[in-house]
């Protein structure tokens, strides 16, 4: 396994049908779990992670086919797939009352999770995510969807995760930062769940998440009659999920504390950690 300076944290694995789980459970206290999205992994958390285990128990997941998660050829990398694999890995680990901070195909899986456990979700931390259906998609990411021609650009010429390095930030990622993020993702096999989720963002009625999608959609609501404390922490400078997502959000929780960064970018913390962890500070630490 290679070695990130910059991530410091034991690695641990948990064994699910089709391959390992890796996982980071530091600390003790309240838990806070951290989903990604894609095409990062765990490591899009470390600072935060970092902070939180001085207070906390942070637990922050690679999906399968993510980070150091193995990357089985053959999977069902689907929305319900991730989810269950969450609930599995939280059992596995006795958690109970929980709290989550979601970015990019996190919030679906993340919300997919928190929504089937109502009475055990503490707040919500979302950043640049959708957990609600949408037909917007850049074209640059429907690209990357075609038959053959998507698959050769994600998976042969990392044409997903090695621009995200630049294009979804602000301000200019530090070589070994960009390398952390790219290392699990270094050949044809190791692309496959990115190719997958770019795959898997479910745009009509026939695709085989949009039921699980709006079956989570239709569920938020409980989340606010539970008065479930949220807080919204938005990169105004992302390309893909961008203003109409945010305002989404403000429109289903409009109780929600919103913090609206202007140049930041879609990996926010990236962007903008320095200014994230006091907002988060008053958020869990009560």
């Amino acid at each position: 396994m290679p070695v990130y300076n910059d991530y410091p944290f034991s690695s641990k694995y948990f064994t699910i049908q089709g391959g390992r789980l890796h996982y980071i459970d530091e600390g003790v206290g309240p838990v806070i779990v951290m989903v990604h999205g894609n095409p990062t992994w765990s490591y899009y958390y470390r600072h935060l992670i970092a902070h939180f285990r001085l207070t906390h128990r942070v637990i922050a997941v690679d999906h399968m086919g993510c980070g150091l998660s193995d990357k089985p050829p053959i999977y069902p990398y689907c929305l319900a797939q991730h989810i269950e694999n969450l609930e599995s890995l939280l059992v596995h680990l006795g958690v109970g009352q929980f709290s989550l901070i979601v970015h990019d195909w996190g919030g679906a899986i993340g919300f997919g999770f928190a929504v089937q456990h109502l009475d055990q979700v503490d707040r919500i931390a979302l950043m640049n995510t959708a957990a609600f259906r949408s037909t917007r998609l850049p074209w640059r990411i429907r690209l990357c969807r075609l038959p053959v021609i998507g698959e050769i650009i994600v998976r042969q010429f990392n044409g997903f995760a090695g621009p995200a390095c630049f294009m979804a930030v602000e301000k200019k990622l530090a070589a070994k930062t960009a390398r952390s993020y790219l290392a699990p993702y270094n050949s044809w096999n190791n692309r496959v769940a990115i190719a997958r989720f770019v795959q898997d963002i479910p745009l009509h009625k026939k695709h085989r998440s949009y039921a699980k999608l709006v079956e989570i959609e239709n569920r938020l609501p409980l989340l606010r009659d539970r008065k479930t404390p949220l807080v919204i922490l938005w990169g105004g400078k992302d390309f893909c999920f961008n203003d109409h997502f945010y305002n989404e959000w403000q429109r289903r929780f409009p109780e929600a504390e919103s913090h609206y960064f202007n140049d930041g970018g879609h990996y926010i913390l990236e962007d903008k950690i320095a200014e994230i962890i006091p907002i988060l500070n008053q958020f869990f630490i009560r």
